[in-house]
């Protein structure tokens, strides 16, 4: 599908690919459309955000709904907003949903101490979507004329870190937050330094030389990119 991206802060990464990168946190969400399926990576950090990437989609794709949701890692301000897609089928790592079901109480005083609105931050939490469906491995999904691949690439920058691969030429790789192009790579309490190298490793497997990879925060990057975050991120942790 042949979507023009001009407005909204929407940039095309190739036919029926794109992302934008929000306000606030500099977040990316990423947009795949096929002939049956318009597939969302990452929600938002609000249910406003969502509602009005809900309604951003719906005018890009001349009214379709999201119909997949991949969640990249369990941080607020990646998932906040899933709530605002109702009937999509929800997709993250394997362990993500209790982990969800668990600290939700944590993800809104986490939003909360970064700036978000106490009352939008709790909405958010009572409302928050456990994914229905985990990747262990790969996950092949077929949006009609158009397969991705969801790869549970972690744990590094967080216990659950899912990746999406859109084949082509070149293919793209929405990373999450395994890389980050607007800053230096964040580790929270979650995090896994002596593994994160490993986890950016299976990206640039999923990818290869030529790919176009998508921070969770920044500018499209490319492969060498990665592997020299990949490089620094080994000396942090003193791993090979």
């Amino acid at each position: 599908m042949d979507i023009d991206w001009d407005g909204h802060g929407w940039e095309g990464l190739g036919e029926g690919v794109g992302r934008r990168r929000l306000p606030g946190w500099d977040a990316t969400v990423g947009l795949v459309t096929g002939r049956d399926g318009v597939l969302l990576y990452d929600t938002g950090s609000t249910l406003a955000e969502g509602a009005e990437l809900r309604e951003q989609v719906s005018s890009l794709t001349g009214g379709r709904s999201v119909t997949h949701v991949a969640l990249g890692h369990p941080h607020f301000d990646h998932v906040f907003g899933t709530a605002a897609f109702p009937g999509a089928e929800v997709y993250g790592a394997a362990g993500l949903a209790a982990l969800l079901r668990r600290e939700a109480a944590e993800l809104r005083t986490d939003a909360v101490r970064h700036g978000v609105d106490a009352g939008a931050a709790a909405e958010a939490a009572a409302a928050l979507v456990a994914p229905g469906h985990e990747v262990a491995g790969e996950l092949v999904l077929d949006l009609g004329g158009r397969r991705v691949v969801l790869a549970n690439a972690g744990p590094g920058h967080s216990g659950h870190d899912l990746a999406l691969l859109v084949p082509g030429t070149p293919a793209v790789v929405f990373c999450g937050d395994l890389v980050e192009e607007s800053g230096e790579p964040q580790a929270g309490p979650d995090a896994l330094p002596a593994r994160w190298p490993a986890a950016v490793d299976r990206l640039l497997e999923l990818g290869g030389e030529d790919a176009r990879y998508v921070p969770g925060h920044g500018a499209v990057v490319d492969a060498a990119f990665v592997r020299r975050q990949r490089a620094e991120l080994a000396r942090r942790a003193a791993v090979s």
